[in-house]
């Protein structure tokens, strides 16, 4: 069986397809994500996407590169959405590939609106997004029975730059079980005062994961209180996770254990609970 027999959605000129790449592994990539990459006639690709991913498109398609970097120079969002339009009106097949999924913290939105805006069709494909791809290879899981039965996702800074200013901290402080930020590490020190101030235990178990699934992927455990400091040898892009899942990567850190790691079977003293259910 191939790409073929699958009955796909046809790839037509003039639409543009916004697409998942998913956090850096190309073995994350989805089927209908390399359904696009073999269909398109244009690529307009974040700075995160896998050179490899890249070579996975059709011979002869346009690369066109719109990644943003905070701190560095990048194309503005009217700019590429502008050019998104441009291109598919041109009657291109348009796959503009995002890291992870283009609707958690991607501008994919923002994108599709303005796609709406030009009467231009559009298809969305989602990906594997950072945070459950990303703390899978850490071997953290988000949620666990016994540990965490929420999850919520926080973005590190907003539109301005800062971080958000319309965030509940006392909510998040108090019945967030974990806590996953995104593009958080140039406001650690802010993220972690506020979450502390609005009643977090200093001592909660905590994680940085940079990189993630990729071969420069790096690791830090820490605690809440000790997190700015863990972070001064970490470069973006990372996930700063906050929870008691974070104890159990010693007996889940998967990696680890291909590179003959040792590793505690039972980190949370689970194993009465396990008997139990």
């Amino acid at each position: 069986m191939n790409l073929n027999d699958l009955a796909l959605p046809a790839f037509e000129p003039g639409w543009v397809w916004l697409v998942g790449a998913g956090p850096g592994d190309p073995a994350l990539l989805t089927v209908g994500a390399l359904h696009a990459l073999q269909g398109t006639d244009a690529v307009v690709h974040d700075a995160l996407v896998d050179e490899r991913i890249l070579a996975l498109a059709r011979p002869g398609v346009e690369l066109i590169y719109a990644g943003k970097r905070g701190g560095k120079p990048s194309p503005k969002q009217p700019d590429i959405s502008a050019r998104l339009i441009s291109l598919a009106r041109e009657g291109k097949r348009v796959l503009r590939l995002k890291g992870g999924d283009p609707f958690l913290f991607g501008r994919g939105g923002e994108e599709a609106l303005a796609l709406v805006a030009a009467a231009i069709p559009f298809r969305i494909v989602p990906g594997v997004t950072a945070a459950v791809g990303g703390l899978a290879y850490a071997g953290i899981p988000m949620t666990h029975r016994a540990t965490a039965t929420a999850v919520t996702f926080v973005t590190g800074h907003n539109l301005s730059g800062d971080v958000p200013d319309d965030l509940d901290w006392q909510a998040l402080a108090g019945s967030a079980q974990v806590l996953v930020f995104y593009m958080a590490l140039k406001h650690i020190d802010e993220i972690v005062t506020r979450l502390m101030d609005a009643g977090r235990d200093p001592d909660t178990p905590a994680a940085l994961v940079a990189h993630a699934t990729t071969l420069s992927q790096q690791i830090v455990e820490t605690r809440l209180a000790d997190a700015p400091h863990a972070a001064a040898g970490i470069s973006p892009p990372a996930l700063f996770v906050v929870g008691e899942v974070v104890r159990l990567r010693s007996g889940l850190d998967w990696l680890g254990a291909i590179s003959g790691r040792v590793l505690d079977s039972d980190p949370l003293g689970l194993s009465e609970v396990r008997d139990a259910v």
